[in-house]
């Protein structure tokens, strides 16, 4: 399937980061997720060792201008299913002319080689996403056979407002995430997670990738221990809350933002107000070191109750997101 008119197509590249940083501002002017990225941003999408931009990105060309791209991300598991991630956007002057269906159609060609690389006898699924607000995105989806799945939501707290008093745990110490303590962190991360819809291991390679890009503030990361259960080496870890900061969010608004990327807690460590202690902790970190806002986003349906942990600590809904599914048959090469 085609747009209705000839655009060039070519993968993604780093010599089109302006295109594309260009495009990624004029969705963001007409549809306001609060979404701003820079170069830098990009380059690390371009280094996610989940992702092949030479085979696996597309982007669509009038003239000069790029007017859409997608690209997909493979996960590290499929188990069952392998979910693969498809990203992308349409410049909000092309839309309605063929350009979505074209890069979903497209999406729907170059996954399976891809798939069949990694997890040669399981099932493919597409994963995407669309904005619960655009309508017309959830139509294009639907049109297209696939199915809303699960809702997101994006949450938002003002750090000028007071912050709860919500200390650590008898017997839980809540030490800064530093080198030393990333494996401890991913470790929780994985198991905590490990109930979550659609949530695979993080491997190595992917945590590295994650711990080293230049959004990841490890100053705003800390990691809970169990001191009291006679674990050696200074106790057993229970709990993690890890940040980013994004430059051009700052450029654009004037006002620095704290992303709260990952908050999790073993089964061991449920109900104990580890994760609020964590919460609040990097809170009160970011106020101090100039912060304006925190933001986040969770499964709406999580369950281990993560909304109502969040809404407790002073977080509100801003936005809300669709996740978008549509099964693939993974035809032979």
């Amino acid at each position: 399937m085609g747009t209705d008119e000839p655009f060039e197509q070519r993968p993604i590249g780093a010599e089109q980061f302006d295109a594309w940083l260009a495009l990624l501002a004029a969705v963001e002017a007409e549809d306001h997720e609060d979404d701003h990225l820079g170069p830098d941003d990009l380059a690390e999408y371009l280094a996610d060792p989940y992702c092949d931009f030479a085979r696996g990105s597309v982007a669509f060309y009038d003239g000069s201008t790029m007017v859409g791209y997608g690209y997909l991300k493979a996960r590290t598991e499929a188990d069952p299913v392998h979910q693969m991630y498809y990203l992308g956007a349409v410049h909000p002057a092309y839309r309605g002319r063929g350009v979505g269906a074209a890069l979903l159609a497209w999406a729907e060609r170059a996954a399976p080689p891809l798939h069949r690389e990694r997890y040669p006898d399981r099932p493919l699924t597409l994963y995407s996403s669309s904005l619960a607000r655009n309508a017309r995105a959830s139509e294009l989806y639907a049109a297209h056979g696939y199915t809303p799945a699960r809702w997101f939501h994006g949450m938002t707290r003002d750090l000028t407002a007071p912050l709860p008093d919500i200390p650590a745990p008898p017997g839980i110490e809540l030490r800064g995430f530093t080198a030393e303590r990333s494996e401890d962190a991913r470790m929780v991360r994985n198991e905590a997670f490990r109930d979550h819809w659609g949530s695979t291991e993080s491997s190595e390679q992917g945590w590295a990738h994650m711990t080293s890009g230049p959004a990841f503030r490890p100053g705003l990361g800390f990691v809970a221990y169990d001191v009291e259960d006679g674990a050696a080496d200074g106790g057993t870890p229970l709990g993690m809350v890890l940040a980013e900061e994004y430059a051009a969010h700052t450029e654009a608004t004037g006002e620095r933002d704290m992303y709260i990327s990952l908050v999790g807690t073993r089964r061991a460590g449920r109900k104990r107000g580890i994760a609020s202690a964590l919460l609040v902790r990097a809170l009160a970190e970011a106020r101090e070191a100039g912060f304006a806002t925190a933001s986040l986003g969770v499964d709406a349906d999580s369950p281990t109750g993560a909304l109502g942990l969040y809404e407790h600590v002073g977080f509100t809904v801003k936005d809300s997101w669709i996740a978008q599914l549509k099964p693939l048959r993974a035809a032979a090469a």
